[in-house]
């Protein structure tokens, strides 16, 4: 970027740029002016019309012309000290424009400048702006800006949506004690994902209720005394096919685990039962699912080989046509004093052989390399999960517990989470988890539910 200084500039000088206005840019300019006018959110109906307007403001394409002052002419240095802008025909989300600025005239300090912004409809605005070029003619390299993120979750959006096919299963809800474990189940038979069966104590369920205003009226309520018998009884209400999924509510995992293990009561299948995180990333354009971060604390080779194929599993369900997982370890190369990386190449034979099936599956990994293209080029590691991984596997729990969670609260993706190897589905979420956490897990089980039965994924999710 070249800052011209007054002297350098003559009138009749031009700049020119093309923008087509995104869904970020407009949540991005919302969240960091303040400007909350439904108008222009990409998501709503400002004016009761029944259709979303996701208007530009007229600050923000005023902002566009800015930009092309403080970048193109005059360039880094610039200050503008005043403006007047007359507004045209609106521009919306999606639409390219075409800023333009002239050099109209100078005196001995100050460049007016004639800016213009057209749109498809035509002029959408003309400004005049007064600016203080730079004293000296100096030159900048362009910024490496990261990209600016905002927390949307579009993806697990989809889950939800894709869930309005498919019928509310019977789920008991193990003690639905504190505000988000009785919202989230609530708020999930509300969307049809599931028919609660409240299983704990009934006055602290009645305690909950009042507290967060949720309507319960019509729900059934188990009785149960403590954590323990209330896992029990949820495992029970399986076992009698009054329930089709459990539900994790505010209790300790712990507890709530040893009863769904338990050989006697639990729902335990001939595979091995793990947990998997399905989280939606804003910095990555896939779902990614981190296993196993809350079950087996350290896996032997051949739990692992079902703790993959589980993953492989519920990604399909998903509709990730044919997932690829990534084994992973602190090293990307086979070393025999690192037992994760023996793990690694022995699951990638595995494979290969037929032992796994549905996903494509490699390692060892380091994280940067199964996740991160440039990574994994500027190592030579070469393959199809190379750099692309949609399910990272862990080689212990509390290598994926802590990945998960760094990603959850560092990285600021939203997690659901489930219990897969078990007669029916288990929606695991933890205390700390929202509303709209324990929400997605609803929708995550019923999704493999439904592919355990139909073998493919909802029409919704089947990838073309």
């Amino acid at each position: 970027m070249d800052g011209l200084t007054l002297d350098q500039i003559e009138p009749g000088m031009r700049a020119k740029r093309s923008h087509t206005v995104s869904h970020q840019d407009l949540r991005l300019y919302s969240s960091a002016s303040g400007d909350l006018n439904p108008l222009h959110l990409p998501e709503l109906d400002g004016d009761g019309d029944g259709e979303t307007e996701a208007i530009c403001p007229a600050a923000y394409l005023a902002a566009l012309v800015s930009g092309l002052i403080g970048t193109e002419l005059p360039g880094p240095g610039s200050r503008e000290t005043a403006w007047s802008i007359r507004l045209g025909e609106p521009v919306r989300m999606g639409e390219t424009v075409t800023i333009e600025l002239e050099a109209e005239e100078k005196d001995e300090s100050v460049l007016t400048l004639k800016g213009r912004i057209t749109g498809p409809s035509g002029m959408a605005l003309d400004a005049r702006v007064s600016v203080i070029p730079p004293r000296q003619a100096r030159s900048f390299g362009r910024a490496e800006v990261s990209a600016l993120l905002e927390r949307r979750h579009d993806k697990f959006a989809a889950l939800v949506a894709a869930c309005e096919a498919l019928d509310p299963v019977g789920t008991a809800v193990v003690c639905p004690y504190s505000d988000d474990a009785l919202e989230g189940a609530v708020t999930a038979a509300k969307k049809g994902l599931i028919t609660p069966i409240l299983v704990g104590n009934r006055n602290k369920i009645a305690a909950a209720a009042k507290s967060t205003g949720c309507d319960i009226e019509g729900i059934e309520i188990v009785e149960a005394e403590g954590e323990e018998d209330a896992a029990r009884t949820a495992c029970r209400l399986v076992a009698e096919d009054k329930a089709g999924s459990v539900m994790k509510g505010h209790l300790h995992t712990e507890t709530f685990l040893k009863a769904i293990l338990s050989s006697s009561t639990g729902l335990k299948s001939e595979r091995r039962v793990s947990h998997v995180f399905v989280l939606d990333t804003p910095g990555l354009d896939h779902l990614l699912l981190v296993t196993d971060a809350a079950v087996n604390i350290a896996p032997s080779l051949a739990a692992k080989r079902d703790i993959v194929q589980n993953a492989i599993d519920l990604a399909r369900a998903l509709g990730i046509g044919e997932p690829r997982a990534a084994i992973l370890s602190a090293v990307e190369t086979v070393n025999p004093a690192l037992a994760s990386t023996i793990d690694a190449a022995a699951l990638s034979k595995m494979a290969e052989r037929g032992q796994i099936t549905g996903g494509l599956v490699d390692g060892p990994f380091a994280l940067d390399n199964a996740v991160n293209l440039q990574a994994a080029k500027v190592k030579n590691i070469s393959g199809e999960v190379a750099g692309r991984a949609q399910i990272l596997v862990g080689p212990n729990i509390e290598a994926a517990n802590m990945l998960a969670k760094e990603l959850s609260f560092v990285g600021r993706a939203e997690s659901a989470g489930v219990v897969l190897g078990t007669r029916v589905p288990v929606i695991l979420t933890s205390r700390a988890d929202s509303e709209f956490s324990r929400l997605v897990s609803c929708a995550v089980a019923a999704l493999h539910r439904h592919w355990l039965k139909a073998g493919e994924p909802v029409e919704a999710l089947k990838q073309g």
